[in-house]
């Protein structure tokens, strides 16, 4: 670990919020525990999880695709485990970059685990950093793993719809959004060999005619003001109970989704091709004193 300090950023998409370390030559060691050390809320930075900023072709698990994306976003969760995509984190990367004078408005691809990730800065409503304008993330295709899930909450269960959005979701529609508990650990699911590698877990309730609110337990966070890979899962999820695929339709639908951080508009068109449009915004920068990553974990 280096002795020299180590700049962070912190920044948030719907209240989603992230630590951001900029390191382009892939130079900073970053374990499980150091990342669960700056996220911690109490003796760390604090967030949902860190936002590790790589030049592709500066990380092995991105070398392929630095031809499409000069950037990877090496994604980690708060308990330091590996993510393959995050739908906020995207937004918030992606405007650290502009932040940075790395990129300007317009259109950006990003490395991610879960593939290449378009993205479309818009243009900045006024000079004020709060008023910059959104930022939609083209998130891939839905796919929707056959074995059906039940979720199970305080003896309450709901048939659950399966769908991964480069990552695992459960999405159950519920009629009161109380009835998900805390979300403070993985709600049960069955069966458990659907999501071998554990799943985030959406409750969902109707607000209006393609309006939704929801609350989710991310993987490896808890729960969290916002998921954007969920609410793509929401949305998608929503739209086939309404019998609206834009596949067969052959015309594109948008779902409104409230989760408690803010609010984002999921598209999704008739190729599959799924679209996110929401805020993101930095909020501070400093520097990380090296002893706090070089700690050892408790014993």
């Amino acid at each position: 670990m280096s002795t020299s300090q180590i700049a962070f950023l912190k920044g948030h998409g719907t209240e989603n919020d992230f630590v951001i370390v900029p390191d382009p030559d892939n130079a900073i060691d970053l374990p499980a525990s150091a990342v669960a050390r700056l996220c911690d809320r109490r003796a760390g930075i604090g967030g949902d999880g860190v936002l590790h900023v790589v030049r592709s072709a500066a990380h092995p698990e991105a070398r392929a695709m630095a031809g499409e994306a000069e950037w990877f976003m090496d994604y980690r969760n708060a308990d330091g485990s590996i993510a393959e995509m995050c739908g906020n984190g995207v937004r918030v990367f992606a405007r650290y970059l502009q932040r940075a004078g790395l990129v300007e408005e317009g259109d950006l691809s990003v490395a991610t685990r879960g593939g290449v990730k378009k993205v479309h800065l818009a243009k900045a409503e006024s000079v004020s950093g709060s008023a910059a304008g959104d930022i939609t993330v083209s998130m891939g295709r839905a796919q929707f793993p056959r074995e059906g899930v039940t979720v199970t909450v305080d003896g309450r269960s709901w048939p659950a719809r399966n769908v991964n959005m480069g990552n695992p979701h459960a999405v159950a529609f519920v009629d009161d959004l109380d009835h998900a508990g805390d979300l403070f650990r993985e709600p049960p699911y069955s069966p458990a060999s659907a999501y071998p590698d554990g799943v985030n877990v959406e409750f969902v309730v109707d607000r209006g005619e393609r309006h939704v609110a929801m609350r989710v337990h991310e993987r490896g966070s808890g729960e969290t003001r916002s998921c954007g890979t969920g609410a793509c899962a929401v949305a998608v999820a929503a739209a086939r109970r309404d019998g609206l695929d834009p596949s067969v339709t052959g015309a594109p639908v948008a779902y409104t989704v409230d989760l408690p951080g803010g609010r984002l508009v999921i598209t999704e068109h008739p190729d599959g091709e799924i679209e996110m449009t929401g805020p993101a915004v930095i909020v501070a920068e400093g520097h990380i004193d090296p002893a706090l990553l070089a700690q050892r974990p408790p014993s």
